[in-house]
């Protein structure tokens, strides 16, 4: 019991980083943390696939990884988009995942999208096109993403839409850093 009373946070308070980097993974941890990562939202959590979510378009995709920071270093991968260019000027945004305990703290999953979307642009993309889960489609709305289209994919309701491209800035090799509002951290 403390001298001056009892506690009002209760002891050890868990760990909350206070930046994230998003970026193109380009290490082997950066890459190892990001499959991981889809292996868990996509097999565990949602039980789309039993063993694995990967496939033909992981060996031509850039691959984005957001990482927590701890003293300025990335730490660790608590989020991840896939992007890829099957024919000139159209580019397709796949696999987005962000760890269930960040998937409300610093929009990790709308910078995400936006650094896809950026990426693709400063490539030339024309048109860039993303399979969206129904519960995402209000996020990718709020960012410049119209529906196209409507089909159950995996036994789940996907709506096919569409990245407004001049709404976004094309970011080439960039890295976004993203600070979470107090309140988060809190």
């Amino acid at each position: 019991m403390s001298l001056l009373g009892p506690a009002e946070i209760e002891l050890p308070l868990p760990f909350l980083p206070g930046e994230y980097r998003i970026g193109q993974a380009r290490e082997a941890w950066q890459v190892a943390g990001c499959l991981s990562l889809r292996r868990q939202v996509f097999c565990v959590e949602q039980k789309i696939f039993e063993q694995d979510d990967r496939d033909a378009v992981d060996a031509a995709c850039i691959l984005l990884a957001a990482a927590t920071c701890m003293f300025g270093h990335e730490d660790a991968v608590v989020g991840t988009v896939r992007l890829h260019e099957p024919e000139p000027g159209l580019w397709w945004g796949s696999r987005l995942a962000v760890a269930r305990p960040f998937r409300r703290v610093g929009g990790l999953g709308a910078a995400l999208i936006r650094l896809a979307v950026g990426t693709a642009k400063a490539q030339g993309a024309e048109r860039f096109l993303a399979h969206v889960q129904a519960q995402n489609v209000p996020l990718f709305e709020s960012l410049h993403w119209r529906r196209l289209d409507e089909k159950m994919i995996f036994g789940r309701r996907h709506y096919l839409m569409a990245a407004d491209i001049p709404a976004y800035d094309a970011m080439d090799g960039v890295a976004l850093r993203v600070i979470p509002p107090l309140r988060a951290l809190l």
